[in-house]
């Protein structure tokens, strides 16, 4: 690639799962830390929020597990069509997304992914950043989540 993606911005390990408060109580045991508050975000239009090119409009229950320099985060999806529900459907729990944070590099890294036939599954935008979630599991057994910054 022109613009590869680099290692050094390698940030979390996104893990789809059915019951959140079990993932969450078992991750926190196994690394001996605070089990992790639970975000629970409801479905809401959202104008930044697309999901495989269309208007995004699902809810989800996020976890953060702090693991050193990167997260581990917990995605609990609700019935609604969405990234994680798709996954979820066809998978069962595991990994969804390798999340990267590659700068003001985003845009061309997400040309050159487009360029080479790799779909944005979704794209969501909040204050101050955004997050790209790249259908690369066909290629490379994992979506990756290509973020300017967190």
């Amino acid at each position: 690639m022109d613009n590869p993606i680099g290692f050094d911005g390698f940030i979390q390990v996104a893990i789809v799962v059915r019951d959140i408060e079990k993932a969450a109580r078992e991750w926190a045991e196994l690394f001996g830390v605070p089990v992790p508050d639970i975000r629970v975000d409801e479905p809401k239009e959202n104008p930044g929020l697309t999901y495989r090119g269309e208007p995004g409009f699902y809810g989800l229950k996020l976890a953060v597990v702090k693991a050193g320099p990167f997260v581990i985060e917990l995605h609990e999806p609700d019935e609604h069509p969405s990234t994680f529900r798709e996954f979820l459907e066809e998978h069962g729990q595991g990994v969804h997304h390798l999340g990267f944070e590659v700068g003001g590099r985003r845009d061309a890294i997400i040309g050159e992914l487009e360029s080479k036939g790799y779909g944005m599954r979704t794209v969501g935008y909040y204050p101050g950043s955004s997050w790209t979630i790249v259908d690369s599991e066909d290629n490379l057994g994992v979506n990756l989540n290509i973020k300017p910054k967190r």
